[in-house]
């Protein structure tokens, strides 16, 4: 069971690579999931054993392999991007399974309807082949739906961590599953179930935490997207529970949080004892929840590419940990075994192979935001603290660069591969949310980038200053300083230089902040909350009050790097597992 990848790079940066060749399908277990597809069908209708529902699955895999050719084997193996899939290239070549990249849609702000004409029609190509084996389609959906216009964009994993909570993630993971469903689409390359070790990758805030138990608790996702598996079910077999669920993978194996200096791709240096109690049991708790598929990581373990790792792939993975599900490469990992890249990509085949490669809910969102929500400081002391907000005020200033900021808010892996500022999708700003949340007699005025004067020339009651990262992605956010752009520190100066104010800050990990902090009165780490910036409204007015805990260590310094909850030299900013708490009305938290 095994898949290779190869790729395509389109030219822009915001685009995730259209893949030509990408090889992401397991032949097996890819037929195994065709099978499933066939078994909604009258068996009286066919004559062939391996698209009669009644037969046992193992028997009609072995009498469909049986019947396939070599060139309709390795078609199955293929997998290809959206924008070089047509009927008559999945007819003609027999391709088993499709995927939509980052930014890859039908058409710019494509409705649900589009995107289902498109699977379908990839799929008659598929079905009227000799066979009529199914192709499957896969997209990113990493949080949320968030390839799609309109969808749902919920938190990413950094703040998701921070909840603590299970089944808020499971509740996710079957709105997600409905939402692409509702698109046609039945596979999503989610979770990342990675420990990120080191906030300089530009991948952390992907990561649930850099607390392996943490990510151990939030791989409840996966049932979310496939569906409780049965108590009799023998462990590493795939389970899906029905058609408004998804295929699910878990990412991206093993060690890809743990690389060097935090650089995406690069090299994990660490103990068997270290791999194994830090990166590896998110795996193995996946495996017990029947996730369907796993990932291979970019990065390598100790100098071997981890595309290349046997020992790891099929000795513990598949033998070790009986996973039973299709093991796939992740975009041109098989071209990366060999330096340069592309070298000699036959080789990297053999080597892939040989390693054992295979291939509305906008209210759920709004309290994923409440709950994800951190606040680290509340108050210039503690008997006079700044939050809750007063609804009631006579002026209140909104300022930064991502108050009124769809595009930032939500980050990276939305719309496009690397995200990107502006309005790109349906939403509500954190300035809107402010808008909609104080009394009406209360005026709220927004100015981006304000300076000393007008701030001290206005009589404002409080300021909430909302800055933060510019969206980013793998690669393209690894960041050696873990600065803010200059602009978000000016803004925080000015405005809190010169009276009481709030800073939320929208960033994917913890940055640097210790010299401000003197200046802020309350400060809240809101990661990337995706489009429902209400929920931040609804903490800051308390509505509700605030009860995430960190679950990522927040740094003094770079130089401290890497430093995570448990090392020997431990003296960080904020402490692992730290957030003040507030109550609401709704309730206490």
């Amino acid at each position: 069971m095994f898949t290779l990848q190869d790729n395509l790079y389109s030219t822009q940066a915001n685009s995730r690579p259209n893949y030509k060749m990408a090889k992401r399908a397991s032949l097996v277990v890819a037929l195994l999931v065709s099978c499933c597809l066939l078994a909604t069908a009258d068996a009286a209708a066919y004559k062939a054993l391996y698209k009669d529902p009644k037969m046992p699955i193992n028997r009609r895999i072995k009498d469909l392999l049986a019947r396939m050719t070599l060139e309709e084997k390795i078609g199955q193996m293929v997998q290809i991007e959206r924008t070089v899939a047509s009927r008559d290239v999945i007819n003609k070549y027999y391709i088993g399974s499709v995927l939509g990249g980052g930014g890859s849609a039908p058409s710019p702000k494509a409705p649900p309807e589009k995107w289902v004409d498109m699977v379908n029609n990839f799929q008659n190509g598929a079905l009227s082949t000799r066979l009529g084996i199914p192709m499957i389609y896969g997209i990113d959906a990493v949080h949320g739906h968030n390839g799609v216009y309109k969808a749902t964009v919920f938190p990413h994993n950094i703040g998701l961590g921070v909840t603590r909570d299970p089944e808020l993630v499971k509740k996710i993971g079957a709105a997600t599953a409905l939402e692409l469903r509702a698109t046609g689409i039945p596979y999503t390359f989610a979770p990342c179930v990675a420990v990120c070790r080191d906030p300089r990758w530009g991948r952390c805030y992907e990561s649930y935490s850099e607390d392996t138990n943490v990510v151990r608790a939030m791989t409840e996702i996966i049932t979310g997207l496939q569906g409780d598996i049965p108590a009799n079910s023998p462990k590493g077999v795939p389970y899906i529970s029905g058609k408004e669920k998804v295929v699910a993978c878990a990412k991206h194996y093993v060690g890809d949080g743990g690389t060097t200096k935090g650089i995406n791709q690069n090299d994990t240096v660490i103990s068997n004892r270290g791999l194994l109690s830090i990166h590896m049991p998110p795996y193995n708790d996946s495996i017990i929840k029947g996730v369907s598929t796993i990932m291979i990581s970019y990065s390598s373990f100790n100098g071997v590419k981890m595309h290349a790792n046997r020992d790891l792939i099929t000795a513990y993975l598949k033998n070790t940990l009986r996973f039973r599900g299709f093991v796939i490469s992740d975009f041109e990992g098989i071209d990366q075994i060999t330096t340069p890249p592309h070298a000699n990509y036959t080789y990297s085949i053999l080597a892939g192979v040989g390693a054992g490669i295979d291939m509305e809910h906008r209210e759920l969102a709004r309290e994923a935001v409440r709950k994800s929500l951190v606040l680290l400081k509340n108050g210039k002391s503690s008997d006079k603290p700044l939050i809750p907000l007063p609804k009631k005020a006579l002026k209140v200033l909104v300022a930064g660069t991502h108050a009124d900021d769809i595009g930032n808010q939500c980050g990276g892996w939305t719309i496009q591969w690397q995200g990107q500022s502006g309005n790109i999708t349906i939403g509500t700003t954190i300035l809107n949310a402010v808008k909609k949340a104080v009394d009406p007699t209360t005026k709220v005025v927004f100015v981006e980038k304000p300076d000393i004067e007008y701030v001290k020339s206005n009589e404002f009651s409080y300021a909430i200053v909302v800055v933060g990262e510019l969206p980013y992605a793998e690669g393209y956010g690894d960041n050696l300083n873990l600065t803010l752009p200059e602009i978000g520190y000016h803004t925080i100066t000015n405005v809190c230089g010169s009276m009481k104010c709030v800073v939320v800050l929208i960033t994917g990990r913890p940055i640097v902040i210790g010299p401000y902090l003197g200046q802020i009165d309350g400060l809240v780490a809101a990661w990337l909350p995706g489009t429902e910036g209400q929920g931040v409204a609804d903490v800051l007015f308390g509505d509700y009050g605030f009860s995430g805990k960190l679950s990522r260590t927040w740094f003094k310094s770079v130089d401290q790097l890497p430093m995570n909850v448990g090392d020997p030299y431990y003296d960080p900013l904020f402490p692992f597992g730290f957030g003040l708490t507030t109550k609401g009305v709704e309730g206490v938290n």
